[in-house]
């Protein structure tokens, strides 16, 4: 019993086949791309005997307050790495119940009176909030150590934080389908080349915020 032949495309076909299937792989993975991209920020604070700075990452779109949420903190806190966000709606360890929102905004003091949170290498756990209920506004660092008893300190500090760039991984990825599609394009057009190569890739804090 004899099989029906496997139709295969021309050679002439296979810029227009490698043109729809990247035009389709790129509808797919515009969207994704896109509700991932983040605003980079650089920050900084300092006080007595303190200094940390480094990138944030954010939801590139504002809440209905113009704040933003960050998903992503790299830095270093009196020469330490930070290695860890603290999760949103949860206290650093020793500051119960005082939850971090990880927000940050361009305008006035920048941070919410739950303020973002984080850890070091080391294990130390800091917290920068806002205290707004003050008659003049004050940024404070709460820092608490092993075994989190307690708080190590509350202490001023002077804070700051900007936009620093706006990857577009959509942008991105759209280039390369781009230049797959031209990479096939041009395989097409090479009768001599049966194989296609793979290309190579001290307020005080209420208890009630």
């Amino acid at each position: 019993m004899s099989s029906s032949p496997v139709s295969r495309p021309r050679l002439s076909q296979i810029p227009a086949l490698a043109a729809t299937a990247v035009t389709a792989l790129a509808a797919l993975l515009a969207p994704a791309t896109e509700a991932r991209a983040a605003l980079v920020w650089d920050w900084a604070y300092s006080g007595s005997g303190i200094s940390a700075s480094g990138q944030f990452e954010t939801l590139d779109a504002p809440d209905a307050n113009g704040a933003y949420t960050i998903v992503a903190i790299h830095g270093q806190r009196n020469g330490e790495a930070i290695i860890g966000l603290q999760t949103t709606g949860t206290a650093i360890p020793g500051n119960e119940p005082y939850a971090v929102d990880n927000l940050v905004s361009l305008a006035g003091g920048q941070l919410t009176h739950y303020g973002f949170g984080y850890q070091t290498a080391s294990g130390l756990h800091a917290n920068p909030y806002l205290a707004d209920w003050l008659a003049v506004p004050l940024t404070y660092e709460v820092l608490t150590s092993p075994p989190y008893a307690g708080m190590t300190h509350e202490l001023p500090v002077s804070f700051e934080a900007h936009i620093a760039a706006v990857p577009e991984p959509g942008a991105l990825a759209l280039s390369l389908l781009a230049l797959l599609s031209l990479g096939l394009a041009m395989q097409g057009r090479r009768h001599a080349a049966p194989q296609v190569k793979a290309m190579a890739p001290a307020g005080v804090r209420p208890t009630t915020r």
